[in-house]
């Protein structure tokens, strides 16, 4: 049996860490955000954001969703909205029954980049 010499493992979905990020997209992504923050058009960024979607009951643990990236942009109207994205690159079947819990707990509407 072969035992890998670096530190990391190779990733599932074969992904490579990029700048601290899971992959060049979002790490791609962070940079354009970080831009949009600069000019104005984007405010309040946070990275790795986490959601609580079910809280803890008993012995159980709460769920939650970490999204690659939470800000406030503009609506069509000028006012200030959350938008919460992830950058994805395989649509796992966590990945959707999350996506749906944090619209109906948050009414939030995940961005997939």
């Amino acid at each position: 049996m072969r035992v890998p010499i670096s530190g990391n493992p190779p990733s599932k979905y074969k992904a490579r860490r990029t700048e601290g990020y899971a992959s060049r997209k979002e790490a791609q992504r962070a940079r354009e955000l970080e831009l949009l923050q600069q000019i104005g058009h984007i405010r309040r960024l946070k990275k790795q954001a986490s959601f609580e979607l079910i809280p803890p009951h008993g012995n159980e643990r709460a769920i939650t969703y970490r999204a690659d990236f939470a800000y406030e942009g503009r609506d069509e109207n000028g006012n200030w909205v959350q938008v919460v994205e992830d950058v994805k690159g395989v649509r796992t079947a966590v990945y959707k029954l999350k996506r749906r819990l944090m619209l109906w707990r948050h009414g939030i509407s995940i961005q997939e980049i």
